[in-house]
């Protein structure tokens, strides 16, 4: 379909119009003023005076009437201007105005013809794209709310099972622990009255009931140690590692000096976390370095520090390392599992939940832990601490 005129082509026609009119108003002007002129100088008798009388009042009458024409044309240039571009965009507007004001969904109608025509066109392909990004946003809003509330929901659910776990901590620090001391003592009870009458089988089956006590108690505290971390509510500090080390091998003074150990560590710095949580971290390494020493050598352990690089806070990279019988590269992420084991409980004590202990303080504290594969001797295990001042994460 070919497209009409649009309202500027007629106004252009209009104005073509106009100009030719004008142009021939200046013609017939000119042509009246010369015809008079040589009429009044080639002869001064009355006719002459009266044919140039004639041809002023012929001018007269033809410039009014092309003044009419002109005027005409004016006025309908402005009537053109006023249906083909006004009041379009007029009631362009005042539709614009009505999908703006909160009716979103009102089609703006195509207005007007030609480039009006076109500019509705696009305002209403606009409108319809914004409903679209709108009806999006809304959609993605709802799915928002959505998983808020699927996350609260999430953390109610957790702090009940945080309250079930506490209550279990409770009922394992209390009433699975104590059946277990009298299953131990009522046996060494029963093996120290009894003990003339009994068997040498009878002994040794008495000896595996109470190591068999001992281990679970040792378990049972373990796991609740584990357990524990996290939630013991104590306000973080700045913990000097140094002392802390300190007071952990006056703790373990009797396995050093019953091993032959040397224990040896650099200035140890300030860090940023829970003084109970550090300790037991500290106990567990240095307690690993000596329980898994090589049977050919005395053990060494030492204990260092280094600034860690790139770390937020002025953070801190600890290791202790040890000439043990070390750690197969393959099992390096292995041993950070709760129970699990690389060797037998009846060659090396213990319930497996060690390192797994240090991994969880660690990552409590916003570090990492990990074995370095790098040594030629032993075990060396790293771990990263923030620094004083740090906040955890």
């Amino acid at each position: 379909m070919t497209p009409g005129p649009t309202a500027a082509d007629r106004v252009r026609r209009l104005l073509r119009w106009a100009t030719a009119v004008l142009a021939l108003t200046v013609v017939v002007a000119v042509a009246a003023v010369v015809g008079s002129l040589g009429q009044l100088t080639s002869s001064a008798d009355p006719a002459s005076v009266v044919t140039a009388r004639r041809w002023i009042d012929a001018l007269f009458l033809v410039v009014g009437l092309l003044v009419l024409v002109a005027a005409a044309l004016g006025w309908s240039a402005w009537r053109t201007v006023r249906r083909g571009l006004v009041e379009p965009i007029e009631h362009l507007a005042a539709e614009v105005r009505a999908a703006s004001a909160g009716e979103h969904d009102h089609e703006i109608p195509r207005v007007g013809t030609g480039e009006v025509a076109a500019l509705s066109r696009d305002v209403e392909d606009m409108r319809r794209e914004l409903v679209a990004q709108v009806a999006d946003a809304r959609d993605a809003h709802a799915e928002v709310e959505d998983a808020h509330e699927r996350l609260r929901e999430q953390a109610a659910e957790l702090e009940r099972s945080n309250r079930d776990l506490e209550q279990f901590a409770y009922v394992a620090s209390h009433d699975l622990q104590e059946p277990l001391r009298k299953v131990a003592s009522f046996t060494q009870l029963l093996q120290k009255r009894y003990g003339e009458q009994l068997d040498d089988r009878a002994d040794q089956y008495i000896a595996f009931a109470v190591d068999g006590a001992h281990r679970m108690q040792r378990l049972i505290q373990d796991l609740l140690s584990f357990s524990r971390v996290g939630r013991s509510g104590a306000a973080e500090e700045d913990v000097d590692l140094g002392e802390l080390l300190d007071q952990v091998l006056a703790d373990l003074s009797e396995r050093v000096a019953d091993s032959g150990a040397r224990v040896t560590h650099d200035r140890l710095p300030v860090v940023r976390g829970d003084r109970g949580q550090l300790t037991m971290l500290l106990r567990n390494v240095v307690g690993n370095a000596l329980k898994f020493a090589h049977p050919d050598r005395p053990p060494r352990v030492h204990v260092g520090a280094a600034r860690a690089e790139g770390r937020h806070g002025g953070g801190w990279e600890l290791w202790c390392a040890d000439n043990g019988i070390g750690i197969d590269p393959q099992y390096g992420e292995r041993v950070f599992v709760i129970f699990q084991r690389l060797h037998p409980k009846e060659v090396y004590s213990g319930t497996g939940i060690g390192l797994a202990l240090v991994k969880r303080v660690v990552e409590h504290h916003g570090g990492r832990v990990w074995i370095d594969p790098s040594a030629t001797e032993g075990t060396t295990i790293r771990w990263t601490l923030p620094g004083p001042g740090a906040a955890s994460a």
